[in-house]
């Protein structure tokens, strides 16, 4: 028997009789064990891990279900079948609870046995072939898609399809994990041609206030686009900007939220730079950064950007924007930074079922990104992509947020969902040269007289192009494209360490832009 064959234990107080069935496994390679009664299969499974147990379920003394529960407290990942005399729904029930992975009726064969045990074995690689196979079937496709022009849309239709590649390519199959991290990386770079050709265009066409199927939403036509809409319906609007989410987060999330809420999904881009002070400002200002800056100069005369500098006018910003819009009425407003700053809120979520609109910032997933970007132990905790999306979901799922929304889900509260940016994992360093006026970003820089490697960002000379407020005469911009991040010459080596595979925003890709509205309606 090979050292890595699946160990399986089969308990049964008529073992005796089950020999040839055991003696089948073991011919297909299994390890396999037995035990005549609970107690011993206790013993067994606090002894030695097994992948799958198969347990009658009546027994003297200890029976089946009392067994199985002693088991899924000793080894909760256990996979467990419960044989049985008669099909009974509650037996149904417990499969459907995950307690049982599931169940057969006595008499069983071998090669029923043998079925259920390979399918519970062999699921997940099996899935991981069928995912692969239908990638790589797709990677021509998507190849010519990237050859050819493309409009908005039908880049978020490419982004869509690329994040569920990405949540549905296992770890096993290192080959097509590598070839789509490749061609991932060659749509970041198709993506970031794209939005230099025509974003300017779109800034133009917003400044006059022109709708156009071929350009997306912006960031500051979210609230009268999205929200202002569900206001007018009569209900409670409840607005979530979660500071710094990407659409792979979010569909972790949407997997705890739709038993709560009917899900409507629409799509943004995100302004650039894709930073706070530029697109959350705009979000609530309706207005575009260099528009901000000529209507309130004091929210750009605090300096560089920070939580405590350019965002704190975000209240101020919403009301002058439903007032410019003559909706008639004021807006709450919730900034939650901390633990504490949520669970509060959460206690007290029930208030906002009495407002026509609040609008509410998290910031949690901003600060586990950049969390992630000053400490190796998160690091170490989520290592790539998919376990940053991991550590995500576990957040939420045990979050006060969550439990917010089932309060707004039970009081009838329609929420719109959204986020000012998204975040990409910064692999490759490029040299950028700079007075020192200019900014620290490393996704973005600001100042006079910047030089980069044109392949490597977008260089905005006319900032006024890009809807952007000029810091001075000769102001330019640079903004990274793909994966980029900017290291200055002196002290090259040291920066293109330490920052090397951080989480940053700020920049020209499709995970910082492509950005999802959502509208959850409550299913109550």
């Amino acid at each position: 028997m090979p050292d890595d064959a699946a160990r399986i234990l089969w308990v049964d107080d008529e073992i005796e009789m089950l020999r040839p069935h055991l003696l089948f496994l073991e011919e297909k390679g299994y390890a396999v064990e037995s035990a005549a009664n609970g107690a011993d299969a206790l013993d067994e499974v606090r002894a030695h891990p097994y992948e799958v147990v198969l347990l009658d379920e009546q027994m003297p003394g200890m029976d089946g279900l009392q067994t199985l529960e002693e088991i899924k407290e000793a080894r909760p990942g256990t996979k467990v079948v419960m044989v049985t005399k008669s099909e009974e729904e509650r037996l149904m029930e417990e499969a459907l609870g995950e307690r049982i992975s599931d169940y057969l009726t006595k008499p069983v064969n071998p090669s029923q046995i043998l079925l259920t045990v390979k399918r519970l074995l062999e699921q997940g690689r099996l899935q991981d072939e069928k995912v692969s196979q239908e990638y790589l079937q797709s990677f021509n496709e998507i190849s010519r898609r990237l050859s050819a022009p493309m409009q908005h849309a039908e880049w978020t239709d490419l982004y869509r399809e690329l994040v569920g590649y990405d949540l549905e390519l296992g770890s096993g199959d290192e080959g097509a994990r590598q070839i789509f991290d490749d061609q991932r990386q060659e749509a970041n770079r198709a993506f970031g041609r794209f939005v230099e050709k025509n974003y300017p265009q779109w800034i133009e066409e917003s400044t006059e206030y022109l709708p156009d199927e071929e350009r997306p939403p912006l960031s500051h036509e979210i609230v009268p686009q999205f929200v202002l809409p569900e206001t007018e319906k009569g209900d409670p609007v409840a607005f979530f900007i979660i500071d710094c989410m990407r659409y792979d987060q979010w569909l972790e999330f949407e997997e705890l939220l739709r038993p709560l809420f009917e899900i409507e999904t629409d799509w943004h881009y995100g302004l650039l730079p894709t930073a706070t002070p530029y697109s959350r400002n705009a979000l609530f200002s309706g207005l575009l950064p260099m528009q901000i800056q000529q209507r309130y100069p004091e929210v750009w005369a605090s300096g560089e950007e920070s939580e405590h500098s350019r965002n704190q006018h975000e209240d101020e910003l919403l009301q002058d924007l439903l007032d410019r819009h003559s909706t008639g009425f004021d807006a709450r407003y919730d900034k939650l930074i901390t633990a504490e700053d949520g669970r509060a809120f959460a206690d007290r979520a029930t208030e906002l079922s009495q407002q026509r609109l609040s609008a509410i910032v998290v910031n949690f997933v901003d600060i586990l990104a950049h969390s992630r970007s000053d400490s190796d132990v998160l690091k170490e905790i989520a290592p790539d992509e998919r376990a940053y999306r991991a550590l995500t979901r576990t957040w939420f799922e045990h979050s006060w947020l969550l439990d917010t929304f089932r309060t707004l889900a039970d009081a009838g509260v329609t929420c719109v969902v959204t986020t000012d940016h998204g975040a990409i994992r910064s692999l490759r360093d490029t040299k950028v040269i700079g007075d020192r006026e200019t900014s620290t970003a490393l996704r973005y820089k600001y100042g006079r007289n910047l030089k980069c490697n044109a392949e490597h960002a977008i260089f905005v000379k006319e900032p006024e192009d890009y809807g952007l407020p000029s810091q001075g005469m000769n102001t330019n911009y640079i903004i990274a494209k793909e994966d980029y991040y900017f290291v200055y010459p002196t002290n090259y080596h040291h920066y293109q360490r330490k920052y090397r595979d951080t989480m940053q925003h700020g920049g020209a890709s499709m995970e910082e832009m492509i950005l999802p509205a959502l509208t959850l309606r409550s299913r109550s």
